[in-house]
């Protein structure tokens, strides 16, 4: 499996930007479809975007116009630029990377994104 490591949470008032980073392991990174997940406490994990080893990326509504997905195959690394964040997206965000073949499905550590004032 890949490995995937997050960084970039944290603490942000209401209106404010963070970035994440999610950088995967190995030489076949451009093969994956790159998501970012989230889990709000007491709440189901959904999805937040994916961006596609080619093709468009695809957005959660509730996050369109906000939050930018966007990959970096030379550095095996995927961001989620989020900006005029809410406490509603307060969570931990997960990073997945999935592909058909080779069968990959891996989840990275999470990494904790709290909105508040």
């Amino acid at each position: 499996q890949v490995q995937l490591v997050e960084s970039g949470g944290g603490l942000v008032q209401p209106g404010g930007s963070l970035r994440l980073s999610c950088t995967a392991s190995g030489s076949i990174f451009s093969r994956f479809a790159m998501g970012w997940y989230r889990q709000a406490p007491g709440k189901q994990r959904e999805l937040v975007a994916v961006v596609p080893s080619a093709g468009n990326t695809n957005y959660a509504d509730s996050v369109k116009g906000r939050f930018t997905c966007s990959r970096d195959n030379a550095k095996n690394t995927v961001y989620l630029q989020m900006n005029s964040l809410k406490p509603e997206d307060t969570a931990v965000y997960y990073c997945n990377a999935r592909a058909i073949f080779p069968a990959v499905n891996s989840w990275g550590q999470g990494t904790l994104v709290t909105v508040s004032s």
